[in-house]
């Protein structure tokens, strides 16, 4: 049952002698009355772990939260209903109903079958649709490896070539290999720091011929009063302050700078010609580009080329340009569900409690179009948790499971290196679930074009794909395409319950198990448990 209210906010005002000013905005309410056994999902990528909505929740506003993640206004239920708003809405979560309101349309409560998997599928044609393209193939059949958490602000040469050449020495499997923030001497420049990096064009030859294809992280700002500044500042290429002709200054998580404007069609021009030289200049094969958060852009306080933009709009822009590069990688993102772009779920911290968040969250990013993401980085992204911790006094078990929720995934991505923190034994763990994925990668590419045609997601939740068998508030396994159920461990105990759908399912050890129950396994610390239905 769905309750639909329009609220007059702002009334219009009459001025004197005849003159009038009317001033109205109309706020629209939707409540949406849970049915019994109806369980919700949707709104923000990084909220997978309260899904499906069963806690109350207090407000969440997709014009100006992302949590560090893809926002995407959908939401839908396991009775094949579902709610779509063409621009951000707020949220607020109840025991019995949620409640959404937009200040921009009337939203509206739609049927589509009975099931999960028949609202998503309504939803994805209807409002974005599977284009046929996928980012570039090496993405899901090998692993990634990303140079932030050992170096952290310290990118360079010499020690990019050290963490490429470990890789290789340690028996890992080559792949993509990303460079990330602070290898340019500023904001908004696209030089290498010349103090960093003696011969960058050297290096990214030296990583091809280690098999790695290489990535350069990248972001919209502009480091203020410099000489890009000035002449994107001179182009009207930067986005204003509100009602200033001066270009605005951003706070951001690396202090405050200017930001290119990219609803305007000549700076996301000049943006990818930029690219493309770094490309033909130095060998790069793709790029990482970070920011784009709604949060930055504020309609109230900036003002853009296109005047009718919001904060979305400017991260769906920066989400555009990586349509032209098919080695990209986001984290922030704004309705664009089924495009040819890796999404990598937010920086997650370096705890268990992180690491039981990464099925849901994969979840949640599956049923709202962002197929092609991957689980963050291995043991977590969130640098801070990494500065004061000793070689050995990491806890080598969360790493090595952390290595194994990744292993059966759309992709995995290493960055703390493994044969830095690890014993011997646990370090060629962590190596079998790297093999575990390049092992797994032609299924994986297999439902990744599968996607690419129908928009299903790769990584499922039990219920989409095993609806009205009591699976709706599993949060902890999950099926890879069609074919295999993946149940990793994510607690520091070597053991975990699994429930089977109905049928024979054959598990990782070969035996053959008869489903429609729960089986309680010891798991040691070498084994992902993993079945393929029979």
């Amino acid at each position: 049952m769905s309750i639909i209210k329009n609220v007059l906010v702002c009334a219009g005002l009459v001025g004197l002698f005849g003159n009038s000013l009317t001033q109205a905005q109309e706020k629209n309410t939707l409540t949406i009355t849970k049915e019994k056994n109806e369980y919700w999902w949707g709104g923000a990528v990084a909220l997978g772990s309260y899904m499906p909505y069963v806690q109350d929740m207090k407000e969440f506003n997709l014009e100006f939260q992302n949590n560090n993640n893809q926002v995407v206004p959908l939401f839908i239920s396991n009775k094949g209903r579902f709610v779509w708003g063409d621009k951000p809405f707020a949220f607020k979560v109840d025991k019995d109903k949620i409640d959404l309101s937009s200040k921009y349309e009337n939203l509206k409560v739609q049927q589509a079958g009975t099931t999960l998997r028949s609202a998503y599928l309504k939803a994805s044609q209807e409002y974005f649709p599977a284009t046929g393209k996928l980012p570039e193939e090496l993405f899901f059949s090998m692993p990634q490896y990303n140079t932030w958490i050992e170096l952290m602000y310290n990118q360079n040469q010499h020690d990019i070539l050290k963490y490429a050449q470990a890789i290789v020495d340690n028996g890992f499997p080559s792949g993509v290999l990303m460079i990330d923030d602070n290898w340019q001497r500023y904001y908004g420049n696209f030089d290498f720091r010349a103090e960093k990096f003696e011969d960058p064009k050297e290096m990214v030859k030296k990583l091809h011929d280690l098999g790695f294809k290489v990535m350069l992280w990248v972001c919209p700002f502009v480091s203020a009063d410099s000489p890009e500044y000035r002449d994107l500042d001179a182009k009207g290429y930067l986005i204003k302050e509100k009602n200033s002709k001066s270009p605005a200054i951003i706070s951001w998580w690396n202090g405050k700078s200017a930001c290119y404007d990219l609803t305007n069609p000549k700076a996301k021009a000049h943006y990818i010609a930029q690219l493309k030289h770094m490309q033909e200049e130095y060998g790069i094969d793709g790029f990482k580009f970070d920011a784009g958060d709604n949060q930055f852009y504020n309609p109230a306080r900036i003002s853009s080329f296109d005047q009718s933009a919001i904060s979305v709009d400017h991260t769906k822009a920066w989400a555009e340009i990586g349509l032209e590069f098919p080695f990209n990688e986001y984290r922030a993102g704004w309705k664009m569900g089924n495009q040819p772009l890796v999404q990598r779920l937010g920086d997650k911290a370096y705890s268990w409690k992180a690491v039981q968040m990464l099925v849901p969250d994969m979840i949640a990013a599956g049923l709202m179009g962002y197929g092609y993401t991957c689980p963050d980085m291995i043991g977590g992204g969130s640098f801070a948790a990494f500065l004061n911790i000793k070689d050995d006094e990491f806890d080598q078990k969360l790493i090595v499971r952390s290595a194994q929720v990744h292993a059966l995934m759309p992709m995995m991505q290493f960055s703390v290196a493994p044969w830095r923190i690890l014993s011997k034994e646990n370090l060629e763990i962590a190596k079998k679930a790297a093999k575990l994925h390049q092992a797994f990668g032609s299924y994986i590419l297999e439902q990744a074009h599968k996607t690419a045609k129908s928009g299903e997601p790769i990584v499922r939740h039990m219920d989409y794909s095993f609806p009205n068998e009591g699976f709706e508030t599993c949060q902890d396994q999950f099926m890879l395409g069609e074919k295999f159920l993946v149940a990793p461990v994510i607690t520091n105990e070597d053991k975990r319950s699994v429930k089977l759908p109905k049928g024979r399912w054959k598990d990782d050890l070969g035996k053959i198990h008869k489903g429609g129950k729960t089986i309680e396994m010891d798991v040691p610390l070498a084994r992902l448990p993993y079945f393929e239905k029979i």
